[in-house]
């Protein structure tokens, strides 16, 4: 049975992780899994040697974009930043691979290639959360949605950023051979076959700087304070202002209204305890004022995007327990189906 043909286009200055997440889930030979084995081709512009960003490792490649337009999957890496020029060379043979039938994907700002190409017009897209109001800015035909880790919509796939392009690899895996064998390989990687959640629970969202603001003193008084019943007419009091004045002020300074701010705090404070402490998620909940692991778990979803106990699972970080604490990480292994 012939390969499927998996091209890789790459320019100077590609991330060399994005790159070598291709060829480890395609271009390691697995004839105990795979019904149909994958060809992983390297193709760049010219077929000149290109440096990669970072490392600053060296790729010649043995192909061009000839084999871009014949294959049967494109993955274009990572750019080298998310307002790099796209060759027009690869705009136009990633325009006719998918007139072609090519399933045409992109990991991490490689959706800007693809949306040059037009490829996303209509389509449902995403990108790294750094970068996804800047593709929703230029391509305006495209849906973006910042929340997710990665999106397939039919033929054309995107994912976030990084890591992300390996759980959008392992997805393509699973359609062509199914989830059993996408679990194997994802196990032989030492990865999760399927993440929770998206990239909510990775963004870092920076408070404003209110230090100068005359907001200052009531928002350091609130976040002391997480543990108690806070409402708009204590707050206001506090602020010796009206519930409308304080709300106007929110709205302003912060981008939002005084009890959303507060329940935001909550769900920080809630992250915090869930990273550094093993209390359970109903002191967690009680702590950070939000009553019950239920509300808890629904206003984190929401903030977050994964539950309280997913998120620990990702992030937790155990005790120092002295001199010799091991770093060493237990995987559990996924279970097969």
């Amino acid at each position: 049975m012939d390969p499927h043909r998996v091209a890789v286009p790459v320019l100077d200055g590609m991330p060399l992780f994005e790159i070598g997440v291709v060829g480890e889930v395609f271009g390691m030979p697995r004839p105990d899994l795979l019904r149909r084995p994958y060809a992983v081709q390297v193709c760049t512009v010219g077929r000149e040697p290109v440096r990669t960003q970072g490392a600053r490792i060296t790729i010649t490649a043995d192909a061009g974009l000839d084999q871009v337009r014949r294959a049967d999957t494109v993955v274009v890496p990572a750019l080298p930043s998310y307002d790099a020029k796209v060759p027009a060379e690869l705009v136009d043979a990633l325009r006719e691979a998918s007139r072609h039938g090519a399933r045409v994907a992109a990991i991490c700002t490689g959706a800007f290639a693809l949306a040059t190409a037009g490829l996303l017009d209509g389509r449902r897209a995403t990108t790294h959360w750094m970068h996804a109001a800047a593709l929703a800015d230029r391509f305006p035909a495209v849906e973006v949605d910042p929340g997710v880790l990665y999106v397939v919509d039919g033929s054309v796939s995107t994912s976030a950023g990084t890591a992300a392009g390996l759980d959008l690899c392992l997805e393509l895996v699973r359609h062509d051979h199914g989830t059993a064998v996408a679990a194997e390989v994802a196990r032989r990687l030492v990865v999760p076959p399927h993440r929770q959640g998206g990239q909510a629970q990775y963004v870092s969202t920076p408070l404003p700087d209110t230090s100068s603001s005359a907001l200052a003193p009531l928002l350091d008084w609130a976040r002391s304070r997480l543990d108690q019943a806070l409402t708009l007419r204590l707050l206001a009091r506090e602020a010796d202002v009206t519930t409308r004045t304080l709300t106007r002020r929110f709205t302003a300074e912060l981008g939002m209204p005084p009890l959303q701010w507060l329940t935001s705090e909550r769900v920080r404070r809630a992250q915090q305890l869930l990273e550094d402490t093993d209390l359970s998620v109903e002191e967690i909940a009680r702590r950070c004022g939000l009553g019950t692991g239920a509300n808890l778990r629904v206003h984190f979803v929401r903030q977050a995007g994964v539950t309280p106990s997913a998120y620990r699972a990702a992030f937790f970080a155990a005790p120092d327990v002295g001199p010799h604490r091991s770093n060493h990480l237990q995987v559990s292994q996924p279970p097969l189906g």
